[in-house]
């Protein structure tokens, strides 16, 4: 497999992982949420405690408002959180 293929199957499994916890494997509640990003993303949140940055996340990410974060909002996260991440590196390397 090519690195990307495996960054996406690495995607899909770790929502997997953290979707299946209340039985639904189709979304994450938000305690998923909070679950999924203390564990995989633990620099990006003042470490995982910040209730209402998770808030706010979650209601950003539940674009259609029906409590539930799909695989798809969650992927439109990863893409941007990455976008974020490319250019953050982009500008500390023009330096």
């Amino acid at each position: 497999m090519s690195q990307l293929e495996t960054a996406m199957g690495m995607t899909i499994a770790v929502f997997d992982q953290y979707a299946k916890t209340d039985g639904n494997r189709q979304t994450l509640t938000k305690a998923e949420l909070k679950t999924l990003l203390e564990k995989e993303l633990p620099n990006f949140l003042s470490s995982g405690k910040d209730k209402d940055a998770i808030d706010k996340v979650f209601k950003n990410l539940d674009e259609n408002g029906d409590s539930q974060v799909d695989f798809k909002e969650f992927v439109i996260f990863v893409a941007a959180l990455t976008c974020c991440c490319h250019k953050y590196f982009e500008q500390k390397a023009a330096k």
